[in-house]
C-alpha cells in the first residue's frame, strides 16, 4: 500500500471517529434537554399541586375554627339551657312550697 492510501485511510478514519463522537455528544444532549423538559414539567406540576394543597388546608383550618366556634356556641346555649332549666325548676319548687292551695 502506499503512502498516500494509508494517510487517506487514516484521515477518513479520524473523521469517522470525530463524526462519530459529535454524533454521540448531539444525542447526548438532546437527551439531556429532553429530560430538563420533563423535569419543568414535574416542577411546575408539583408547584400547581403545591398550591391546591395550600387551598385546601386552608379551607380545612376555617372549616375546623368555625366548627370550634359553633361547639363553643352550643356549649355556650347548653349551659345557658341548664342555668333556665334550674331556675325553673326553682320557681316551681318555690311556688309549691308557696301555694296554699297545695
Amino acid at each position: 500500500m502506499s503512502t498516500v492510501v494509508i494517510v487517506i485511510i487514516v484521515v477518513v478514519v479520524i473523521a469517522l471517529v470525530a463524526l462519530a463522537l459529535t454524533a454521540g455528544k448531539k444525542k447526548r444532549e438532546q437527551r439531556h434537554e429532553s429530560q430538563r423538559v420533563e423535569a419543568r414539567g414535574h416542577r411546575d406540576e408539583a408547584q400547581v399541586r403545591g398550591a391546591r394543597a395550600d387551598k385546601q388546608e386552608a379551607a380545612a383550618q376555617e372549616q375546623k375554627a368555625r366548627a370550634e366556634r359553633e361547639r363553643a356556641e352550643a356549649e355556650e346555649r347548653a349551659a345557658v339551657a341548664r342555668r333556665e332549666r334550674e331556675a325553673s325548676e326553682h320557681h316551681a319548687g318555690r311556688a309549691e312550697e308557696v301555694d296554699p292551695d297545695r
